[in-house]
């Protein structure tokens, strides 16, 4: 029985580590290879197919409002069309193809069937147990998949869970914080630990007239200065906004308990560890420019 008590952030630096082994598939080129033979080759296709396929051929609203952040045109442009080249059936086993090839290659044939790894899923799995679907479309519709039977898989299964639960979490704290999706972008770009605008325009849709204009929103509401740094009232809004999310997901690793909580980031640590050592992401990705 567990006697330590759970930190505050303890929660939130657990659920980096597991999301930033879960989105290498994003950027791994089996996953591009999986959905290309499918027929899918478009780079925003196959993300929102993936993504989304848990929820069945969902059309572009659906997407835009449980994804946030991106432009409607932009997927309108690819959904629903992309469910008439592969079905979210044949996208999700694509994709379970795709992570399985990509986290052998990340990490190496042994991690994947490494005692550490079958400890981090049964981890990671437990604390999906305290989880809840209200509210959160995007958790929920993962959460009706079956639990993978190989645990790297099971491992990247949980951690798509526990993505999204925070996730959809997160999407109601920034509406109540009157942030669409593009002002939270930039927002969290200020703060020096978010997407590039580059890759914002490249991915997300917007342009840099949506950027400026979104912008010089947030500098009215004086969240962002004349330089477009956040100022104090935007810190400390961007504060708020982890703290809330905190607040929300905290249940899970709750459930977990503070050792288990810290045994699951140390071996979350080191798998995302060897994941970017293997280059697992575009090294610009993240950045004010």
């Amino acid at each position: 029985m567990t006697t330590a008590v759970l930190e505050p952030r303890a929660g939130r630096r657990c659920h980096t580590l597991l999301n930033s082994l879960h989105a290498t598939h994003f950027f791994s080129p089996e996953l591009a290879e999986e959905l290309a033979a499918l027929g899918v080759t478009h780079p925003r296709a196959v993300n929102f197919a993936v993504r989304a396929a848990a929820l069945g051929p969902v059309g572009a609203g659906t997407v835009t409002a449980t994804f946030y952040n991106y432009k409607y045109e932009l997927v309108a442009r690819h959904v629903p069309g992309v469910w008439e080249t592969a079905s979210p059936k044949d996208v999700l086993a694509a994709r379970a193809r795709a992570v399985d090839a990509s986290m052998r290659r990340l990490l190496g044939a042994e991690a994947v069937v490494s005692d550490r790894m079958a400890e981090a899923a049964r981890l990671a799995l437990r604390a999906t147990e305290a989880c809840s679907p209200s509210g959160r479309p995007l958790y929920a519709a993962h959460a009706d998949l079956p639990v993978p039977q190989e645990p790297h898989l099971a491992y990247w299964y949980a951690g798509t869970l526990l993505r999204e639960h925070r996730g959809d979490g997160h999407l109601a704290v920034l509406l109540a914080a009157g942030l669409d999706g593009l002002e939270a972008v930039v927002t969290h770009t200020a703060t020096g630990k978010g997407m590039a605008p580059k890759w914002v325009f490249a991915t997300r849709g917007w342009s840099q007239d949506d950027w400026d204009a979104a912008v010089e929103r947030l500098r009215d509401r004086g969240l962002l200065d004349a330089a477009g740094e956040l100022t104090e009232a935007g810190v400390a809004l961007r504060a708020e906004i982890e703290t809330e999310t905190d607040r929300l997901d905290r249940a899970p690793y709750e459930h977990l308990g503070a050792d288990g909580v810290a045994r699951l980031t140390e071996l979350a640590a080191d798998f995302a560890r060897s994941a970017v050592a293997a280059g697992a992401f575009p090294a610009d990705l993240l950045g004010k420019e």
